[in-house]
């Protein structure tokens, strides 16, 4: 099984190789038919500390790199 690759919008650059990504994704509500956003932070390791504080950025799945961090980021500033 290929790794899951995500994109959304870094909120926080605040530790040492590491951001925060923000994915939001949009589900339909099961009974109610109506769009809803559901949106889910990540810790992704950023092994330069190039990305910074509103970046579009994809990410994709990776052995554990620590507690927390299971994601790394593949591309900066997707358009």
């Amino acid at each position: 099984m290929p790794p899951r690759v995500l994109q959304g919008v870094v909120v926080s650059d605040k530790m040492d190789k590491t951001v925060v990504v923000l994915v939001e994704r949009r589900v339909r509500h099961p009974l109610y038919g109506k769009i809803i956003r559901r949106s889910k932070k990540y810790k992704a390791h950023d092994p330069q500390n190039r990305c910074a504080i509103g970046d579009m950025v994809k990410i994709r799945e990776c052995p554990p790199v620590s507690k927390d961090k299971h994601w790394m980021v593949i591309e900066e500033a997707v358009a």
